[in-house]
């Protein structure tokens, strides 16, 4: 049977993922990038960017400097749609893929962290230090 997560077991989720990425060798992306990667990799393509800056709403440019990071990392690359050649193809890549599997690897040793807590450990474990302090 599957346990519902709350939101602030989700938030947790997300931050113990998001330190553990930026702590670990590898790359370190913007919420920018990391949501134009997860769109490419986590939805059915093909992806281009007129279609990235409209389903993130977000303007052609701000998708270019992510995917040119993201190309930059080889975690995407751009080619030039053969059937359009106005068009640019978001493309995934090997590499990209090792990332959201290890990204899915730490997102599910975080949610295995945080169910093993107890109830009132993983409240405080979510809530703001400052909140902490204050309560």
């Amino acid at each position: 049977m599957a346990v519902q997560s709350n939101p602030d077991q989700l938030v947790g989720i997300l931050r113990d993922t998001v330190v553990a990425l930026v702590r670990r060798d590898g790359p370190d992306l913007s919420a920018r990038q990391l949501g134009v990667f997860l769109t490419v990799y986590l939805t059915d393509g093909p992806h281009t960017v007129r279609g990235l800056a409209a389903e993130l709403n977000v303007s052609k440019p701000a998708i270019t400097r992510a995917l040119d990071r993201l190309g930059e990392l080889d975690l995407a690359r751009r080619k030039v749609d053969p059937m359009d050649r106005r068009s640019v193809i978001v493309q995934r890549t090997l590499k990209g893929t090792a990332f959201l599997r290890d990204m899915r690897q730490i997102m599910s040793e975080a949610e295995t962290h945080l169910r093993d807590m107890p109830a009132g450990e993983a409240v405080a474990a979510n809530t703001d230090p400052a909140q902490r302090r204050a309560g």
